[in-house]
């Protein structure tokens, strides 16, 4: 389930911004009053969907939405008064802030939420993918270690190395990562 923080200080914006973000099955949302209890409140949680209906009560929003975005995997959605828009929007797109103009129609705010959500899943998979690929290096790298351990004490080749930890993994039934920490463990002390 997709979550969303609206950051407004008008009642107003933040009954509109929750209505459209309900059509489009957002149902945990949660609206703050202003950029500070937003920073606060980031840093107990993430959100899928960041919204910041500028200017807020304590700063203009622009900021806040850079420094957002550039911290979270949260997709940030600046809504800005239309004679601020294309100065904030060309300041606020190097940063991954999508931008809309005020006053704001449903269309326009569900297509840049179709956009959000459509960028969301993409920096979801590459993140989940990008952990997965420093996982695998860390295991080579402990793996690598593990081996060294072996030729410099069995006098066994790199070869030979690498052939015991992963026939050790198949016998034991578990991951060679498993077989190179026992390893270190035993060599290393």
């Amino acid at each position: 389930m997709e979550s969303a923080l609206i950051v407004s200080c008008t009642d107003k914006s933040a009954d509109f911004f929750s209505e459209v973000l309900n059509t489009i099955s957002v149902n945990k949302i949660t609206v703050l009053n202003s950029a500070e209890e937003a920073r606060r409140h980031l840093m107990e949680r993430d959100f899928d969907f960041i919204i910041v209906d500028a200017p807020l009560a304590d700063e203009s929003g622009e900021d806040f939405s850079r420094n957002i975005a550039s911290k979270s995997l949260s997709q940030v959605i600046l809504a800005v008064k239309n004679e601020h828009f294309n100065k904030v929007a060309a300041v606020c797109e190097e940063d991954g802030v999508l931008a809309i103009s005020k006053p704001v129609n449903k269309e326009i705010f569900s297509l840049s939420l179709s956009l959000a959500k459509a960028a969301n899943s993409r920096i979801k998979r590459i993140h989940a993918e990008n952990a997965k690929l420093k996982q695998k290096i860390k295991d080579i790298r402990i793996i690598d270690r593990a081996k060294l351990l072996l030729i410099s004490y069995l006098n066994l080749s790199e070869q030979e190395a690498h052939r015991f930890i992963e026939k050790q993994a198949m016998d034991l039934r578990t991951s060679k990562r498993m077989i190179a920490e026992g390893i270190l463990k035993t060599y290393a002390s």
